[in-house]
């Protein structure tokens, strides 16, 4: 199991499976392969949306995003 927080609070936003931190990994920029953090606004969501992601994977994104601008993400693994 994958925990999605939201970084700045480390506020836990979800629970996503190995294929959803797939999408995230493929669809996004990574700054090293040690990278478990991603900034996303409504524009990276909607990108993963269109038939990548799990409708439960782009609801999290959404709820974490909320009415912000952008918010950065962060991955674990329990």
């Amino acid at each position: 199991m994958i925990d999605l927080f939201n970084a700045s609070t480390n506020q836990l936003i979800g629970n996503i499976t190995e294929a959803d931190l797939q999408v995230l990994v493929d669809g996004l920029e990574e700054e090293s392969s040690q990278d478990q953090d991603y900034y996303i606004t409504r524009e990276t969501i909607d990108v993963l949306a269109d038939g990548r992601a799990t409708t439960h994977l782009v609801g999290l994104l959404r709820s974490a995003l909320g009415s912000s601008d952008g918010v950065d993400i962060r991955w674990q693994r329990r």
